[in-house]
């Protein structure tokens, strides 16, 4: 009865102005100690970017999976980039967010993260990126089966975000340099209008703006989606400082997101629905279509893999001046928390695929690269 209020609740305010405490998008989990002397649930702050690979964290406490874990958690407003989310992590504005390929910069410029779960990604093979597509002009006479074809093409990305990596990933498959091609810095709300005057002949993004972009551009189609050319990686995070002061509450948050993320792998149509009233204008049309790609990547699990794909990543922001060279995984992984969840409560990973048995680690885990490339598949 209490998860149908919350619901009715959220619904009603989702289309208000947020002027109310309890419309904020946080629990509504009462603070006070019940009557009958149950502990208070422990306030926690976290904030997430504004993407459907992300609506997990929202969807979560809307469904009650956050107070099944007694976690107050209050949201912050959804965040435009990961690293504005880092931003307001460090400043102490929120205790866990959600980010990806921006944490690598990030903890080089001094931020102290932690890594203790995945929001995005795979445990069990190297490379995964469905959610990610290359979308091109009508008249770009690029061809999704023939890579060379983006020679000399204007492509818009955002640089140093997961996007420009797959750009990357495609160029270094068709046998082309960085030179061969025009890359456009460009923000994903803004592609579809370099599109349509011609400022870039292609877009590469993540959902929902593959497919928000070919319905608002004549001509636009999609000619590409996924194809293992990177890992596609997206961490819970949080201070290295906190997961050490509270183990325990790092752990029932990370068990309340593999909750929701069996919920969703479950039932993507009602996860779409709850996009609807997290992400601020998508339509439950493009929410839908975006969510079969999304839960394809819903492994919140730690392997050998994981350290992997941030690795590959790093070299390849590197290779490009993107961020130092000598990025050391070891550093920010803290894996322990997640493996306990992992064993205490391994009926919420059944569905997901089984990880090779020489990439399952243990907490203390040291990433070595070519037992890591051998103990996943490609």
């Amino acid at each position: 009865m209490l998860r149908s209020k919350r619901h009715l609740a959220v619904a009603a305010c989702s289309g208000i102005a947020l002027i109310l405490a309890g419309c904020s998008g946080g629990s509504t989990v009462d603070d006070d100690v019940a009557g009958d002397g149950a502990k208070a649930p422990t306030k926690v702050s976290a904030g997430y970017v504004s993407a459907i690979d992300q609506i997990g964290l929202p969807a979560g406490v809307e469904a009650g999976y956050f107070e099944d874990q007694n976690l107050n958690v209050k949201l912050a407003d959804p965040y435009p980039t990961g690293v504005d989310a880092l931003n307001a992590l460090q400043a102490g504005q929120v205790d866990f967010v959600q980010v990806g390929t921006p944490a690598i910069a990030a903890t080089q410029k001094g931020i102290d993260l932690a890594l203790v779960g995945n929001y995005t990604g795979s445990a069990s093979r190297r490379s995964i990126d469905d959610t990610v597509a290359v979308v091109a002009s009508g008249n770009s006479g690029i061809d999704g089966k023939d890579l060379k074809t983006l020679r000399g093409k204007r492509i818009g990305v955002s640089e140093g975000s997961i996007n420009h990596l797959y750009l990357l990933g495609l160029l270094e498959k068709a046998g082309l340099k960085t030179s061969d091609v025009k890359i456009v810095n460009t923000e994903p709300p803004d592609m579809a209008v370099a599109l349509k005057t011609g400022g870039i002949d292609v877009a590469i993004v993540w959902d929902p703006f593959p497919i928000t972009i070919t319905q608002q551009v004549d001509g636009a189609k999609e000619v590409l989606r996924g194809g293992e050319y990177i890992p596609f990686v997206g961490y819970i995070v949080t201070t290295a400082k906190y997961a050490e002061e509270h183990p325990d509450v790092v752990q029932r948050f990370l068990t309340a997101r593999a909750t929701t993320d069996q919920w969703m792998r479950e039932n993507p149509d009602k996860a779409a629905d709850a996009a609807t009233r997290w992400l601020p204008g998508i339509k439950k049309a493009v929410a839908l279509e975006a969510m079969k790609h999304n839960v394809k990547q819903l492994d919140p699990r730690f392997s050998a893999c994981n350290y992997l794909a941030l690795d590959t990543l790093a070299r390849l922001l590197a290779a490009q001046g993107g961020v130092k060279a000598g990025f050391d995984v070891n550093e920010h992984f803290r894996p322990g928390p997640i493996l306990k969840v992992m064993a205490d409560d391994a009926k919420l990973f059944r569905d997901l695929p089984e990880m090779p048995a020489t990439a399952k680690i243990k907490d203390g885990y040291t990433f070595d690269r070519t037992a890591a490339e051998k103990a996943c598949p490609s």
